[in-house]
């Protein structure tokens, strides 16, 4: 079977509206003509908090006056789910595809994006699985009970995704503590530097999990990553 074409663009640190800004020029120019290429924005954010469709102001834990003065701003997006938070140390992976013309189901497309956040985590020993209580990636048996390691979120227009996953790798994971994570009360989270805390896989370079990401992306869709011309 031929493996459609995808572009994969590492945009390094950038603002959460800027790297939205560029799903959704992205979107707009794929709905204008199908035939352009997929693409793969892999980004780590500047401390943001951002909202789903489901709301989340309602779970934050402490006052906006609180996040002011710490330099955390909350976008409201139209993703699904409710309040997360971004900061860098954090992997995230936006994939604007087509996914009628790949034909993926959007149930099949988050199983799959779930499924590159397990792979990555068993590359470094950690077992992770799903969870009933929400999309994304949990630990059952971390250092600190069960905890969430990864989020997906997505919206669908005209066929097409944007958005996406969130992978804790070794964020400061204090801002965690300010929500109720995806609107859960009481839900730990934790990241690849925390469950392998004494290791001497430590630190962990965010390329190569940038790499992993495009490579078991491509392999669970069947794409083929392309440069950016």
């Amino acid at each position: 079977m031929n493996r459609r074409s995808c572009e994969f663009i590492d945009l390094g640190i950038l603002e959460y509206t800027r790297a939205l800004a560029l799903q959704q020029e992205t979107l707009a120019a794929k709905i204008e003509d199908p035939a352009l290429p997929d693409r793969l924005f892999f980004v780590q954010h500047p401390p943001v908090y951002t909202l789903g469709r489901r709301g989340g102001r309602e779970n934050l834990v402490v006052s906006e006056s609180f996040l002011d003065a710490k330099g955390i701003n909350i976008v409201q997006t139209d993703r699904g789910g409710n309040i997360t938070y971004h900061g860098p140390g954090q992997a995230v992976l936006y994939p604007v595809v087509d996914l009628e013309r790949a034909r993926i189901g959007v149930a099949d497309f988050v199983f799959g994006l779930e499924e590159i956040m397990k792979q990555t985590a068993a590359d470094y020993g950690i077992i992770a699985d799903r969870d009933q209580r929400n999309h994304g990636l949990w630990v059952p048996y971390s250092k600190n009970g069960a905890a969430k390691i990864g989020s997906v979120g997505l919206s669908v227009k005209k066929g097409i995704s944007i958005h996406g996953l969130a992978m804790n790798i070794s964020p400061d994971m204090t801002p965690f503590t300010w929500i109720n994570p995806c609107g859960m009360a009481n839900v730990a989270m934790t990241s690849l530097a925390k469950e392998l805390e004494g290791s001497d896989t430590l630190p962990i370079p965010m390329a190569r999990i940038r790499d992993k990401f495009a490579d078991y992306f491509c392999d669970r869709f069947n794409f083929e990553s392309v440069e950016e011309e």
